[in-house]
């Protein structure tokens, strides 16, 4: 049984507002195609995954994927023309073809498995999940026709499965040219469609809202970054806030890899430094170019934190938390001399989902960095900048403003390290943020 699949990664991006398309945005970590065929490539079951994209970026995603069982063709001026092109592509040797829109990234493994198990007793099937709103038939607009009954209506959504002659021959026997759904076509012929069963986070990439609700889902799937492969051996980091509790992990963990982490902080031996004078740390940061060159990243571990409310504090005291959270980090991304596909890693804090009572200028600040990750990442393609979140984890900053807390609650610093590292051995990773979780 030769079963294909076929990924649309079309569209211009008009109506989501932007010169990049959609599909091509960074989504936690990676662009949103990517999440999408990293899914299908999880399957064995998949001959052939064909990726129908507008021929302008055919050659930037050549170049990102890899993987032999890929193969990259022009799609056309519309979303029925290019689900055509791709199955022509696919080859009459086809039995089976699963169709996916690109833009849907949160596709789960389980959605995909039911597909194909379908497909077993039925030549159509469609993803779809009930209208959990009222239905409202208005032909002219101004004023409601009918009400129909919720529970008969669903929303339909991606993949769509068939057995290969039918959906082909669909194509070729329609006189339409704007269907925006492969299962209208099927319909057409007098075919029946069988649903199985689609999710809610299994959402379309559209408009802005889209993006924001897709990065905010994946966090709280806790998604992993994966393991990478990369050697750190022989390479060159700085770390701010290198003598502190995560910082001085890190540290630890990169010598024990065979890399050569360059400690940055008030405290440390060879490269001290008060992170929050700018002209101090360009100067430190040019000394350890004329000493090393151009370094493999960059680890920003560096931060405050004090528990008292926010109407207590004075003047210098809010600027000098901001300085030490947030500005301290920016002059060491800005100066830092990282060299072409290198590493930018923030260190940011749980606390940044929400004001937190007590400390919110921290929490604040830990906000702020994430965002400011995530937009420097599209700044600079030619980096790799990510924000890691630890949870509560057991540092001497931790102990100081909360003594109270049971160790056993808390994360290692040895735990947030190794997630560091093993970011820094990804490659084709950025603009992600990934939270460390206590198992």
């Amino acid at each position: 049984m030769k079963i294909k699949a076929i990924l649309l990664v079309g569209g211009s991006g008009v109506r989501f507002g932007s010169q990049t398309p959609k599909q091509f945005l960074n989504l936690s970590g990676k662009k949103v195609y990517l999440h999408t065929l990293e899914t299908f490539l999880s399957f064995n079951e998949f001959e052939e995954i064909i990726l129908a994209c507008p021929s302008d970026w055919i050659e930037m995603v050549e170049a990102e994927v890899s993987d032999p069982r890929v193969r990259v063709i022009a799609g056309g001026p519309s979303r029925q023309a290019s689900s055509y092109r791709a199955l022509i592509a696919c080859g009459k040797e086809t039995d089976q073809v699963v169709i996916h829109d690109g833009a849907r990234p949160l596709i789960s493994r389980s959605i995909i498995q039911a597909n194909l198990e379908a497909l077993q007793k039925h030549r159509a099937v469609d993803t779809c999940i009930p209208s959990t709103d009222t239905i409202v038939v208005s032909k002219g607009g101004k004023s409601i026709d009918a009400i129909p009954k919720r529970s008969h209506y669903f929303r339909g959504q991606t993949p769509q499965s068939f057995t290969y002659p039918l959906i082909l021959n669909a194509h070729e026997q329609t006189s339409r040219n704007d269907a925006s759904d492969d299962c209208q076509l099927i319909l057409e012929q007098g075919h029946p469609v069988h649903i199985v069963n689609g999710s809610e986070d299994n959402l379309k990439i559209t408009t802005l809202q889209d993006l924001f609700l897709a990065e905010q889902l994946l966090r709280i799937r806790s998604k992993s970054h994966g393991v990478g492969e990369a050697t750190l051996k022989d390479k060159i980091f700085a770390i701010t806030g290198g003598t502190g509790g995560i910082g001085s992990a890190v540290a630890k963990a990169l010598k024990e890899e065979g890399a050569t982490p360059l400690i940055i902080s008030r405290s440390a031996k060879e490269y001290r430094l008060d992170l929050t004078h700018p002209e101090s740390s360009e100067r430190l940061f040019e000394r350890i170019h004329w000493e090393h060159g151009e370094i493999d990243g960059l680890i920003n571990c560096v931060g405050a934190l004090g528990i008292r409310p926010f109407h207590t504090l004075s003047t210098q005291e809010i600027s000098d938390a901001i300085t030490h959270n947030l500005h301290s980090i920016l002059y060491s991304c800005r100066f830092a001399k990282v060299k072409k596909g290198g590493h930018i890693i923030n260190l940011s804090s749980s606390s940044f989902s929400r004001g937190r009572k007590g400390y919110v200028l921290y929490s604040s600040a830990k906000a702020a960095l994430v965002n400011f990750t995530q937009g420097l990442a599209e700044e600079r393609p030619d980096l790799q900048i990510n924000a890691v979140i630890p949870q509560r984890t057991d540092t001497p900053l931790r102990k100081a403003n909360f003594p109270n807390e049971d160790p056993a609650t808390l994360l290692s610093p040895q735990e947030v390290a190794a997630e560091i590292l093993q970011l820094l051995k990804q490659e084709n990773t950025t603009g992600g943020f990934f939270e460390v979780r206590k198992s």
